[in-house]
Protein backbone atom coordinates (compact mmCIF):
# COMPACT_ATOMS: atom_id res chain seq x y z
CA UNK A 1 0.00 0.00 0.00
CA UNK A 2 1.45 3.64 -0.56
CA UNK A 3 2.31 5.70 2.31
CA UNK A 4 -0.30 8.91 2.05
CA UNK A 5 1.95 12.13 2.08
CA UNK A 6 1.53 14.86 5.33
CA UNK A 7 0.25 16.89 2.47
CA UNK A 8 -2.84 14.78 1.54
CA UNK A 9 -3.61 14.17 5.28
CA UNK A 10 -3.50 17.78 5.79
CA UNK A 11 -5.66 18.35 2.91
CA UNK A 12 -8.36 15.56 3.65
CA UNK A 13 -8.69 17.41 7.62
CA UNK A 14 -9.20 20.49 6.14
CA UNK A 15 -11.59 19.17 3.56
CA UNK A 16 -13.33 17.56 6.78
CA UNK A 17 -13.56 20.79 8.90
CA UNK A 18 -15.25 22.94 6.03
CA UNK A 19 -17.73 20.66 5.20
CA UNK A 20 -18.33 19.93 9.11
CA UNK A 21 -18.27 23.93 9.66
CA UNK A 22 -20.85 24.39 7.12
CA UNK A 23 -23.01 21.41 8.26
CA UNK A 24 -22.78 22.27 12.25
CA UNK A 25 -23.67 25.82 11.24
CA UNK A 26 -26.93 24.81 9.21
CA UNK A 27 -28.02 22.39 11.60
CA UNK A 28 -26.21 22.89 14.50
CA UNK A 29 -24.49 19.68 16.86
CA UNK A 30 -28.00 17.59 17.22
CA UNK A 31 -28.73 18.26 13.85
CA UNK A 32 -25.57 17.25 12.07
CA UNK A 33 -26.63 13.83 11.78
CA UNK A 34 -23.77 11.34 10.30
CA UNK A 35 -25.71 11.28 7.34
CA UNK A 36 -25.66 15.38 6.52
CA UNK A 37 -21.93 15.07 7.84
CA UNK A 38 -21.51 13.35 4.36
CA UNK A 39 -23.33 15.35 2.52
CA UNK A 40 -21.78 18.56 3.82
CA UNK A 41 -17.83 16.96 3.40
CA UNK A 42 -17.88 14.76 0.58
CA UNK A 43 -16.89 11.55 2.16
CA UNK A 44 -18.19 8.60 3.74
CA UNK A 45 -18.39 7.97 7.25
CA UNK A 46 -15.38 5.87 7.64
CA UNK A 47 -13.03 8.26 5.93
CA UNK A 48 -13.87 10.95 8.22
CA UNK A 49 -14.18 8.87 11.19
CA UNK A 50 -10.71 7.64 10.13
CA UNK A 51 -9.41 11.33 11.04
CA UNK A 52 -11.94 12.12 13.84
CA UNK A 53 -13.03 9.58 16.13
CA UNK A 54 -16.30 10.59 16.66
CA UNK A 55 -18.82 13.16 15.93
CA UNK A 56 -17.95 15.44 19.24
CA UNK A 57 -14.13 14.96 18.66
CA UNK A 58 -14.98 16.95 15.18
CA UNK A 59 -16.82 19.01 16.60
CA UNK A 60 -14.11 19.70 19.01
CA UNK A 61 -11.33 19.75 16.41
CA UNK A 62 -13.55 22.14 14.40
CA UNK A 63 -14.19 24.73 17.32
CA UNK A 64 -10.57 24.77 18.41
CA UNK A 65 -9.38 25.50 14.83
CA UNK A 66 -11.91 28.36 15.25
CA UNK A 67 -10.27 29.61 18.48
CA UNK A 68 -7.30 29.35 16.92
CA UNK A 69 -7.61 31.41 13.42
CA UNK A 70 -9.50 33.97 16.01
CA UNK A 71 -5.95 34.17 18.10
CA UNK A 72 -4.03 34.93 14.99
CA UNK A 73 -6.11 37.27 13.82
CA UNK A 74 -5.87 39.21 17.55
CA UNK A 75 -2.13 38.42 17.48
CA UNK A 76 -1.94 40.27 13.97
CA UNK A 77 -4.57 42.83 14.19
CA UNK A 78 -6.93 43.12 17.55
CA UNK A 79 -10.06 41.30 19.06
CA UNK A 80 -12.04 44.46 17.02
CA UNK A 81 -10.91 43.02 13.53
CA UNK A 82 -12.57 40.03 14.61
CA UNK A 83 -15.51 41.53 14.89
CA UNK A 84 -14.95 44.13 12.24
CA UNK A 85 -14.46 40.48 9.71
CA UNK A 86 -17.76 38.99 11.26
CA UNK A 87 -19.49 42.04 10.06
CA UNK A 88 -17.92 41.56 6.00
CA UNK A 89 -19.42 40.74 3.27
CA UNK A 90 -17.84 37.62 1.71
CA UNK A 91 -17.62 37.54 -1.81
CA UNK A 92 -19.24 34.15 -3.67
CA UNK A 93 -17.96 30.95 -2.97
CA UNK A 94 -15.76 32.10 -0.03
CA UNK A 95 -16.37 31.13 3.84
CA UNK A 96 -18.75 33.52 5.33
CA UNK A 97 -18.68 34.70 9.21
CA UNK A 98 -22.36 32.78 9.17
CA UNK A 99 -20.81 29.41 9.55
CA UNK A 100 -17.84 30.73 12.38
CA UNK A 101 -20.91 32.13 13.88
CA UNK A 102 -22.92 29.12 13.98
CA UNK A 103 -19.78 26.80 15.64
CA UNK A 104 -19.41 29.72 17.82
CA UNK A 105 -23.36 29.79 19.13
CA UNK A 106 -22.94 25.92 19.54
CA UNK A 107 -19.81 26.38 21.35
CA UNK A 108 -21.76 28.97 23.73
CA UNK A 109 -25.21 26.14 24.15
CA UNK A 110 -22.71 23.41 24.86
CA UNK A 111 -21.33 25.55 27.27
CA UNK A 112 -24.47 25.96 29.26
CA UNK A 113 -25.48 22.37 28.87
CA UNK A 114 -22.18 20.59 28.93
CA UNK A 115 -20.30 20.47 31.96
CA UNK A 116 -18.27 17.42 30.20
CA UNK A 117 -17.53 19.93 26.68
CA UNK A 118 -17.45 22.91 29.69
CA UNK A 119 -14.72 21.25 30.75
CA UNK A 120 -12.90 20.33 27.72
CA UNK A 121 -13.32 24.15 26.18
CA UNK A 122 -12.03 26.06 28.97
CA UNK A 123 -8.00 25.48 28.12
CA UNK A 124 -8.72 26.19 24.52
CA UNK A 125 -11.05 29.53 25.30
CA UNK A 126 -8.25 30.26 27.30
CA UNK A 127 -6.31 31.00 23.87
CA UNK A 128 -7.96 33.98 22.76
CA UNK A 129 -8.08 35.74 26.13
CA UNK A 130 -3.98 35.49 26.05
CA UNK A 131 -4.06 36.51 22.84
CA UNK A 132 -5.62 39.65 23.21
CA UNK A 133 -3.92 40.40 26.43
CA UNK A 134 -0.90 40.37 24.48
CA UNK A 135 -1.86 42.23 22.05
CA UNK A 136 -2.92 45.03 24.39
CA UNK A 137 -0.03 44.65 26.38
CA UNK A 138 1.90 45.44 22.88
CA UNK A 139 0.00 48.26 22.41
CA UNK A 140 0.54 49.48 25.19
CA UNK A 141 4.42 49.04 24.83
CA UNK A 142 3.96 51.15 21.62
CA UNK A 143 2.28 53.88 23.13
CA UNK A 144 -1.12 53.51 21.79
CA UNK A 145 -2.93 52.00 24.15
CA UNK A 146 -4.87 54.26 27.39
CA UNK A 147 -2.75 53.76 30.36
CA UNK A 148 -5.52 54.88 32.87
CA UNK A 149 -7.16 51.43 32.32
CA UNK A 150 -5.71 47.83 33.64
CA UNK A 151 -5.24 45.36 31.04
CA UNK A 152 -7.03 43.02 31.86
CA UNK A 153 -10.39 45.11 32.41
CA UNK A 154 -10.26 46.35 28.49
CA UNK A 155 -9.08 42.24 27.81
CA UNK A 156 -12.56 41.42 29.47
CA UNK A 157 -14.16 44.53 27.85
CA UNK A 158 -13.55 43.15 24.50
CA UNK A 159 -14.84 39.84 25.27
CA UNK A 160 -17.83 41.09 26.63
CA UNK A 161 -18.41 43.41 23.20
CA UNK A 162 -17.79 40.50 21.02
CA UNK A 163 -20.01 38.43 22.66
CA UNK A 164 -22.73 40.96 22.70
CA UNK A 165 -22.02 41.10 18.53
CA UNK A 166 -22.55 37.25 18.29
CA UNK A 167 -25.72 37.57 19.90
CA UNK A 168 -26.76 40.34 18.04
CA UNK A 169 -25.86 38.34 14.68
CA UNK A 170 -28.14 35.35 16.19
CA UNK A 171 -30.70 37.02 16.47
CA UNK A 172 -30.73 37.93 12.91
CA UNK A 173 -30.06 41.28 13.37
CA UNK A 174 -28.61 43.52 10.97
CA UNK A 175 -25.29 43.84 11.16
CA UNK A 176 -24.12 46.39 8.64
CA UNK A 177 -25.00 49.43 10.66
CA UNK A 178 -22.19 48.38 13.30
CA UNK A 179 -19.19 49.85 11.67
CA UNK A 180 -19.24 52.91 13.77
CA UNK A 181 -20.02 51.06 16.83
CA UNK A 182 -16.70 49.05 16.40
CA UNK A 183 -15.19 52.47 15.51
CA UNK A 184 -16.04 53.70 18.66
CA UNK A 185 -14.76 50.61 20.53
CA UNK A 186 -11.40 50.74 19.12
CA UNK A 187 -11.54 54.51 19.99
CA UNK A 188 -12.20 53.35 23.55
CA UNK A 189 -9.25 51.63 24.12
CA UNK A 190 -7.27 54.04 22.20
CA UNK A 191 -4.70 56.47 24.35
CA UNK A 192 -5.82 59.67 23.75
CA UNK A 193 -3.25 62.46 22.75
CA UNK A 194 -3.49 65.55 24.75
CA UNK A 195 -2.68 68.63 22.68
CA UNK A 196 -0.68 71.15 23.82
Amino acid sequence: MPKVSQDHLDARRRQILDGARSCFARHGYEGATVRRLEEAIGLSRGAIFHHFRDKESLFLALAEDEALHMADVVAEQGLVQVMRDLLAPRPEGADHPADWLGTRLEVTRRLRTDPEFRGRWAQRSQQLTTATRQRLLRQREAGNLRDDVDVDVLTNFLELVLEGLVSHLAMGLPGAHLTPVLDLVEETVRRHRRSS
